[in-house]
């Protein structure tokens, strides 16, 4: 069955050609009349135009023209049609970010992977962390730290030793970054419906910025993160090889 696709690319040489390719074959029409966004590069361009999603929730056929291409289909000119109406479905809840600067700037944020937060200088960070209005932690000395979907488990947050988490697993990672004090806190794995909040102890000494996914915001004084199930966003794999089949094998890597 013929499906309406809107094309979106990287700017990688390979993602480019594809796209002048795919959309000479297949046709072009613009985002909001799209039944389908077809993302072409690394995952990326993935995350970039899931981004888009969050008014519309149109899915997001992701093909291979990038280095990693973890949440991305293997690339193929042939048959898509059949591809996207045989796809399976996999439906993410993003995090929301709200941050106030040292200046009392208040910034919200949505983040498909990960809400970090990181020392902008060569001196550590020190933060306390609440979770659910109940203090867990009175200080954390660390480079970063941060919370991590189950789609984000595999990407920083797997870098920084963290645990990776089915898709339908409901949990999120709190995940250290170069943890220093308490030295062997290796994070908690929480309910998706948590409530975190970071509190920067001597913000102007010890500068912190955060980050929902590439989103950055600088000079940090709270940060608050929680799961926003009023933006639901879904991608499509193919058979065999969706989200969840490939998180799991991940888990088997070595």
């Amino acid at each position: 069955m013929k499906i309406q696709i809107a094309f979106t690319a990287s700017r990688r040489p390979e993602a480019q050609d594809a796209l002048q390719r795919l959309t000479h074959r297949y046709g072009q029409c613009a985002e909001e009349d799209a039944e389908v966004i077809v993302a072409l590069g690394g995952d990326g361009a993935m995350l970039e135009a899931m981004r888009r999603r969050f008014d519309d929730s149109k899915p997001v056929y992701g093909m291979n023209r990038g280095t990693v291409g973890f949440l991305m289909n293997d690339f193929d000119e042939e048959d898509l049609y059949e591809r996207i109406n045989k796809a399976a479905k996999a439906t993410l809840m993003p995090l929301r970010m709200i941050a106030t600067d040292v200046n009392g700037e208040r910034y919200e944020r949505l983040a498909i992977n990960e809400v970090s937060l990181f020392r902008e200088t060569a001196q550590s960070a020190k933060l306390s962390i609440r979770v659910d209005g109940r203090e867990r932690m009175s200080e954390l000395t660390c480079d970063g730290i941060m919370v991590a979907t189950p789609a984000g488990s595999t990407a920083y947050n797997l870098s920084a030793h963290g645990p990776i988490l089915p898709i339908g697993a409901n949990l999120l990672a709190l995940t250290p970054v170069s943890s220093f004090r308490p030295r062997r806190w290796r994070g908690a794995l929480l309910r998706h419906d948590a409530k975190v909040e970071f509190d920067i102890v001597e913000p102007n000494r010890r500068p912190v910025s955060a980050a929902a996914d590439n989103q950055e915001v600088r000079d940090i004084a709270t940060v608050t993160v929680h799961e926003d199930r009023s933006k639901p966003l879904t991608m499509l794999f193919d058979p065999g090889h969706a989200l969840d089949e490939r998180i799991l094998r991940e888990q088997f890597a070595f």
